[in-house]
């Protein structure tokens, strides 16, 4: 028995799905496609990334954030949750450290890219931990998390009540989701959310929707360290294979920010900004390819909004 009989026993796709077969699998408002604005680092930049989204029309449902929860303040965090609270949008928080912020020399090697985003030891995964336990206290219902094992241990603490019931986890570009095999662990591992690698093709990205119900998060326009692809014109295909789908607008020819702060906020801040008008630039493709279809509302239903204090 060959290799693609045994993905079929397994009840895999045998092969990507060149034929680029429609998904009917929805978010749990019927919609076929959300808006997510990456690198959205603080306070400052969300409401920049509100007001951007206000001003252009853009329905912003989610932000991101990379630097991690343990570089923000108790108020930033707050502030953070405050205005997504009012405006009915998720806010995803990274879960840090990891081995690319620590003393691994090997993530530092030349073959070593692949372990920068791992939690590097029993210590960081006890740090990793610590910033969950922390956003969920502070009213955060979803965290990025980038280490297999991290999630593990996520999926089984939120099972056992050590974690909020609705404590969503999204999956992170920097823990390699590459083929329908590894995107059907992680959501048997108990993650909510997929972010593919930036560099699949739309085969590649129908056999991962095939295999899987949650939805996935797809850079249509990649930082320059996860490639640099500018993909807005695949946004109607992609959205017609991989819905249920977090489109994502990354910024190419933009500076490495991480970890952000206040010494980069006037950056970070107009970065943002782009980022929403990448977004507008990305709707209005869609609209003059025929494709003209509502997205979540505030609040939608699957959206983990946070919970104000």
């Amino acid at each position: 028995m060959n290799g693609t009989r045994l993905l079929e026993h397994l009840e895999f796709p045998p092969r990507d799905l060149g034929e680029l077969p429609s998904s009917t699998k929805r978010f749990p408002d019927g919609v076929r496609y959300r808006i997510e604005i990456p690198s959205t680092e603080g306070p400052r930049c969300l409401a920049a990334a509100l007001e951007e989204a206000e001003r252009l029309q853009v329905p912003v449902t989610r932000i991101s954030q990379g630097t991690g929860v343990f570089l923000l303040t108790d108020d930033e965090i707050d502030s953070m949750v405050e205005q997504a609270d009012a405006a009915g949008i998720e806010i995803s928080l990274f879960a840090r450290p990891c081995a690319g912020w620590g003393t691994s020399a090997t993530a530092r090697s030349a073959a070593g890219g692949g372990f920068a985003a791992t939690a590097h030891g029993q210590d960081q995964v006890a740090a990793v931990l610590d910033d969950i336990v922390r956003a969920a206290e502070r009213g955060v219902r979803s965290v990025l998390i980038s280490d297999v094992g991290v999630l593990s241990a996520f999926g089984k603490l939120r099972a056992a009540g050590y974690l909020p019931s609705d404590m969503q986890a999204k999956v992170s570009v920097m823990l390699p989701v590459t083929n329908a095999v590894t995107a059907r662990l992680l959501e048997d591992l108990g993650a909510n959310t997929l972010n593919v690698a930036t560099d699949l093709t739309l085969a590649e990205i129908a056999a991962i929707r095939a295999a899987v119900d949650i939805p996935l998060d797809v850079y249509v326009e990649a930082p320059d360290n996860l490639g640099g692809f500018v993909r807005h014109h695949e946004i109607p295909k992609l959205i017609e294979v991989a819905a249920p789908v977090y489109i994502k607008f990354g910024l190419r020819n933009a500076p490495d920010v991480y970890p952000a702060g206040t010494h980069l906020e006037a950056t970070t801040v107009a970065l943002t900004r782009e980022r929403v008008r990448r977004a507008r630039l990305g709707l209005d493709l869609l609209r003059r390819s025929g494709v003209d279809e509502p997205t979540s509302e505030p609040r939608a239903k699957g959206l983990a909004v946070p919970l104000r204090k």
